[in-house]
This record gives C-alpha cells, sequence and structure tokens, in this order.
C-alpha cells in the first residue's frame, strides 16, 4: 500500500509534500555538478504513486523522473495528481534527451509545486514557464525555499 498524506491543496498540504521533498534532497549522493533535488509525485487522495532524488539509481537520475519512473503510465489517478519537487523542474540537461520539463509534460499531471527557483548556476531554466505555458497549473512556494538551499549549500556557498 502506497504511503499517504494530506491531498495536495493550496497552503498546508503542499507544505507537508515539500517538507517530504526536502527530506528526499538529503538523500542524494553529492556531487559539485548537480543540485540535490527531491520530488513526491501525490495523487488527489493523498496516495504517493511515486518518490524519489536526483542520482537515486544512477549518477545522471533527476529526481523528478525517478519519481515519474515509479508510476505506471496508465495509472488514472495521474490525471488528478501533483509533482512536488523541491526544485523548479529542470528544462534543459545533456545528460538524457528530455529534460524534467519535459518528462512531465509527457505525462496527464495537471499540477507542479517547487520550493526554489533553478538558479542560473548550470543552466538558465524556464521550467516553470514552460510548463505554464502548456497548460499545467504552476505553483511556487519560495517560503519553503530554505531547506532546499540549505541541501544544496555544497554549490551555492
Amino acid at each position: 500500500m502506497s504511503p499517504v498524506g494530506p491531498p495536495p491543496a493550496d497552503g498546508d498540504a503542499d507544505a507537508h509534500w515539500l517538507r517530504r521533498t526536502v527530506e528526499l534532497s538529503r538523500l542524494c549522493p553529492a556531487s559539485d555538478t548537480a543540485f540535490s533535488v527531491g520530488a513526491v509525485v501525490v495523487a488527489a487522495d493523498g496516495a504517493v504513486l511515486g518518490e524519489g532524488y536526483s542520482r537515486r539509481d544512477d549518477p545522471h537520475d533527476h529526481a523528478e523522473e525517478v519519481a515519474l519512473r515509479e508510476v505506471d503510465t496508465a495509472d488514472p489517478r495521474l490525471a488528478g495528481a501533483t509533482l512536488y519537487s523541491s526544485l523548479e523542474p529542470c528544462s534543459a540537461r545533456a545528460s538524457r534527451p528530455l529534460a524534467c520539463t519535459g518528462l512531465i509534460l509527457t505525462t496527464p499531471v495537471p499540477r507542479v509545486v517547487f520550493a526554489w527557483r533553478e538558479p542560473a548556476l548550470f543552466v538558465d531554466c524556464d521550467g516553470a514557464e514552460r510548463l505554464a505555458a502548456a497548460g499545467r497549473t504552476v505553483v511556487e512556494r519560495p517560503d519553503l525555499a530554505a531547506g532546499v538551499r540549505e541541501a544544496n549549500a555544497h554549490l551555492i556557498g
């Protein structure tokens, strides 16, 4: 049985799930060339469909792709799910054919919530804008970004 938490919603529920993404980001193997990120895909009823963190199974893994890899693509709950990520989903990467924004857009997930907009350390990210332009609801919660910055202190000093 999948873990269950509050159904995704603006406010406390989003904060709950973003705190989980920060916990996951702390599990990332260290890297001087990539952010430490956690991600959780949550169904409308609060069931966790998938979760992951950067570099969990492969040195090139991003958190969103790991979380989405855990979800059955035929699961009808995806159409009402929310993808939570500690960091804005990437819009460019060299190690895979699709950036995380593109991966999300291959799913019916209608809502994406993240805590920290990706700093222009490695790429000029515009994932939030691309998702919104494709009709997805995008929620940024900078009030919860401190934990994400802490998990990435090795990169940002």
